[in-house]
């Protein structure tokens, strides 16, 4: 694809697209491709100064554990060339995201808003005197719990990290010695991540909310809220832990509840002052209320962006980067039902092989199957694990037939692994 190398020379005239994100991310690959269906020339920042993509070995290498000297050598790779578009596409990069795009005088969300996104703590602060129906919440020192006496908001109740995404360090504690533990867990987990100050050193307990999770695709633009999806999680997350597995769309929700959610996460997105770009949020029905549990300021993770695809034949990360530029997003209505099921990983070891894969790709209305870790890769389990085996999609009728299939084709696959030995 046509690439805006950092040190080309005479490329000053031609527009590109920044995009910020950790060389390990799986949103890379599908934005890159976006930017070349839509003749966007790309400047990928990232620190994989050895990685063996090139848009990320060519690109701009930074350490996003300094964020002011990121800061500055990404202002100063962009004046080489005319940019229209800076996205931070994880969670990670959003706030330096907006940074850049104010200095350069883009469209951008304030850098506070940025913030509330990221910190699980800064955002129920942001809403707790709101309409926005949140959970009971205390934030509080990690080390207060490991001999506490009992749970500030009562049990059962849910110990979180303040920044960490994808359900990783989410415990759900029935007890004062589950409550002990979590807290030792999440101790072990805050550390190997390298967290300092507040983000190591204090969790967020918050009350346990009952019901079934759905999750929020939009977009925003000058403060209007578009609906671009709203997925069904059909499994209940009681806990203790809170892996995401099944997401199905369009919901089967009634018209009003979906009306219901949408005005839930508009009004948080106000709270916050985000007004611009892809927002991605979670809320739980519960006693016919919309609870709601948490917004990020970047699309849905991993590779299920592939289910609107599969479900509108639109690109998610087209529209975002339509979106950014100032380009007209257009919706279709959904062609089809589409289904991911974020292939669990139920157990520690060593993956040795994934049988039944064939089998499973031949369930009708199967449409991708793919697996993403490779053999002798060391597997890990939520709360400590941050990563899925692999996804399968579906696309079909209705949301009914869309979930038999994914739950069809996981039945015949065989995950076989190894014990991990640890020498002494």
């Amino acid at each position: 694809m046509p690439y805006l190398n950092d040190n080309t020379s005479g490329e000053i005239n031609r527009q590109c697209v920044v995009i910020i994100c950790p060389h390990s991310s799986y949103r890379l690959g599908p934005y890159l491709r976006a930017a070349e269906n839509l003749n966007i020339h790309v400047l990928v920042v990232s620190q994989g100064k050895y990685s063996l993509v090139n848009e990320i070995a060519s690109g701009v290498h930074v350490d996003f554990s300094n964020q002011d000297e990121a800061f500055d050598k990404i202002m100063l790779s962009s004046a080489q060339h005319k940019v229209i578009a800076v996205l931070g596409i994880d969670d990670k990069t959003v706030e330096l995201a907006a940074r850049v795009s104010q200095a350069l005088d883009l469209v951008h969300n304030d850098l506070k808003a940025s913030q509330y996104t990221r910190r699980k703590d800064l955002a129920r602060e942001a809403l707790k005197d709101t309409h926005v129906f949140i959970p009971e919440f205390k934030k509080i020192k990690l080390d207060s719990l490991f001999k506490c006496g009992e749970s500030p908001v009562g049990f059962p109740c849910v110990v979180k990290p303040l920044s960490l995404s994808g359900s990783r360090g989410v415990i759900c504690a029935n007890s004062v010695s589950e409550l002990q533990a979590a807290a030792t867990r999440i101790d072990a987990i805050l550390h190997n991540e390298g967290l300092t100050g507040e983000e190591r050193q204090y969790v967020l307990v918050e009350q346990y909310i009952s019901g079934y999770e759905y999750a929020f695709e939009g977009m925003l633009h000058k403060g209007q809220l578009q609906c671009l999806a709203l997925f069904d999680k059909p499994d209940l997350m009681e806990g203790p832990y809170f892996e995401e597995t099944y997401y199905i769309t369009p919901s089967r929700l009634s018209e009003a509840v979906q009306r219901k959610i949408q005005e839930t996460v508009l009004e948080a997105c106000k709270v916050y002052g985000l007004k611009e770009g892809p927002v991605h949020a979670e809320v739980r029905i519960h006693e016919n209320d919309v609870c709601f549990m948490e917004m990020a300021s970047r699309t849905i993770g991993g590779q299920c962006a592939q289910i609107l695809q599969h479900a509108t034949g639109l690109s998610l990360e087209e529209m975002v980067i339509k979106n950014a530029i100032g380009l007209e997003v257009l919706t279709e209505q959904f062609l089809n039902a589409a289904g991911v099921l974020m292939i669990p990983i139920t157990e520690r070891g060593l993956l040795r092989r994934v049988e039944g894969i064939l089998s499973a790709s031949k369930v009708e209305f199967i449409e991708d199957i793919e697996i993403s870790v490779s053999e002798g890769y060391e597997l890990v389990p939520l709360p400590e694990g941050f990563s899925y085996l692999g996804f399968i999609f579906s696309k079909a009728p209705t949301p009914e037939v869309a979930e038999q299939a994914l739950r069809s084709a996981y039945e015949k696959l065989k995950i076989k692994t190894m014990p991990i030995l640890h020498q002494n």
